[in-house]
């Protein structure tokens, strides 16, 4: 059995919970933390104490692949996975990562990195550079760890290979001797155990300070919200793939021919040129045709560390995406504005909702809905939307407040944000996002903005326009602006008083039907109107 230490001193350790091989590891009197080398077999966690944090919210969706008929069906279990636990010392870890060819490796690395990192390592007296390495030394121990796992199952399909005769992958299986037979069935067993991978986003807060490390091709986002109602969108790095310059270079240093890497697109069917695990990119990149010429393993676990950055008088809040989200949302409406969409569609939702579960998932439905709808639509993009992979949104929120869900419209009236549709054309204005419905109160027509970080409340003049909240984007390596603006035409004022409701409670409908009914009558019998029931009875 294999057991790795995380490099604490002064650890008690003990068997635990029968025959399952685990070890558990106790730093304080009330907090142990479980550490099992098979935890893909024994469901135990290794963190299952460490308390939650409760100022961020995960939203998920799994995969699908849509049929002719636009109905949707699960090609895999969901493979992503996400950690946000609140540490000592003012210490927050938040993480999402997105698995590939099974679960295993983003469940490893999520309980693993945990324990990397919040078991005593750090502290407010570090450092910049103290944190920086610890991060890359986390990451460093869940590749080996990870790796250390599947050791047996990794030597035993080497020593089962071989025993099959040369060219046996092209013989049919039925024509197979018994053993032969038995041995392909071993190997598949041991490829689908040992196989996948996971890219990864990391966040840490230390000292009010913000960490970014990332491996791969997941996303994160830092929304500020200012005193004048902007939203200043900031991508924090860039994405390791296949079309990200730096990364080019790193490979071309090691031999690879990166312009073949380019025009491919994918490496050993991933688009990530940075990932955790993958036995076959890692161990056996000799063998693959893209990768023949490196002279040193060309694909790697180490992070790309961005920080530190103050989060000090910060109001806003800090999304972490996975792969799947993100290219849902751009294969959708294209890559130009996801940034932009994505930061309204939560500011949009906080105004809304009282609960940061809430808020998530719900983005999560949005871009889910979305992506479905451009698909049954036929449009242009619709041939980019046939499948999408497993979502996850994680959202941070950084003294933002979330929607008042005590007040009522009979209550001092209430605001309910709604998002306008978005535009992809390109702009030199900036985003304009028109979030705020009116719902009428007793006695006045109450109105309010949201400007991201708060929401107000007043009586309007006559004739004033729904406010707009102003939204900016920034990124670390390029600057990009847009514009989707609404003028709040859909929901006019009646003017400076509110309609009462008649004698059976109902108030008044905003638009005149008047015309419409007029027209109808006159294409349909009087008989047919009645029968119909249409308009106010």
């Amino acid at each position: 059995m294999n057991i790795f230490t995380m490099g604490h001193n002064n650890l008690h350790s003990w068997p635990l919970r029968g025959s399952c091989r685990c070890l558990v590891i106790m730093i304080r009197k009330d907090i142990k933390y479980v550490l099992c080398p098979l935890y893909h077999m024994c469901h135990q966690s290794w963190t299952d104490d460490l308390p939650l944090c409760q100022m961020c919210g995960v939203g998920t969706a799994t995969n699908c692949v849509y049929g002719p008929d636009g109905k949707g069906t699960l090609s895999h279990p969901n493979e992503d996975g996400h950690l946000r636990f609140r540490g000592e010392d003012g210490c927050f870890l938040y993480g999402v990562f997105n698995g590939y060819d099974g679960s295993r490796v983003a469940s490893f690395a999520s309980q693993c990195l945990t324990a990397e990192l919040l078991l005593g390592q750090l502290n407010s007296s570090h450092t910049d550079n103290d944190v920086r390495r610890i991060l890359t030394q986390a990451f460093d121990v869940v590749e080996k760890s990870y790796f250390e796992t599947i050791d047996d199952a990794l030597a035993e399909k080497a020593h089962l290979s071989n025993y099959l005769p040369p060219h046996n992958e092209n013989v049919p299986f039925h024509q197979l001797s018994p053993q032969s037979q038995k041995v392909q069935e071993r190997l598949k067993e041991l490829e689908r155990e040992v196989s996948g991978g996971a890219t990864a986003v990391v966040a840490l807060i230390l000292n009010s300070k913000l960490y970014i490390a990332n491996v791969g091709t997941n996303r994160a986002l830092l929304c500020k919200s200012s005193s004048d109602g902007q939203n200043q969108v900031q991508q924090i790095g860039r994405p390791h793939s296949t079309d990200n310059e730096d990364e080019l270079q790193r490979l071309a240093a090691l031999g690879v021919d990166s312009a073949r890497v380019r025009q491919a697109g994918q490496i050993a069917g991933q688009s990530s040129t940075r990932r955790l695990g993958d036995y076959r990119v890692k161990f056996n990149y000799n063998e693959i045709d893209l990768l023949s010429a490196a002279k040193t393993r060309p694909i790697i676990a180490e992070p790309e560390i961005h920080g530190s950055q103050s989060l000090d008088s910060v109001t806003g809040f800090l999304l972490l995406m996975s792969e799947g989200l993100i290219n849902a949302l751009e294969s959708a409406h294209g890559p130009e504005q996801a940034n932009q969409e994505i930061v309204a569609m939560v500011a949009a939702e906080l105004a809304l909702q009282t609960s940061l579960e809430t808020v998530s998932q719900s983005v999560v439905e949005r871009v889910k809905r979305l992506h479905h709808d451009v698909y049954v639509s036929g449009r242009q993009r619709a041939t980019y939307c046939s499948r999408h992979e497993d979502m996850t949104l994680l959202i941070r929120t950084l003294n933002y407040p979330l929607a008042d869900g005590v007040l009522t419209p009979t209550q001092g009236g209430r605001i309910y944000p709604v998002s306008v549709p978005y535009s992809n054309s390109q702009s030199t204005s900036k985003t304009s996002v028109t979030l705020s419905l009116v719902m009428p109160s007793q006695n006045t027509l109450t109105n309010g903005t949201n400007t991201a970080s708060t929401l107000e409340e007043g009586t309007p003049t006559p004739g004033s326009q729904s406010p707009t909240a102003t939204l900016q984007s920034t990124n670390t390596q390029t600057q990009s602006s847009s514009s989707s603006s609404g003028d709040g035409s859909l929901f006019r004022q009646r003017g400076s008083q509110a309609a009462q409701p008649d004698e059976t409670g109902r108030v008044p409908p905003y638009v005149d039907f008047s015309q419409f009914y007029h027209l109808w009558g006159s294409d349909h019998s009087d008989s047919q109107s009645t029968q119909g029931g249409l308009g106010p009875q």
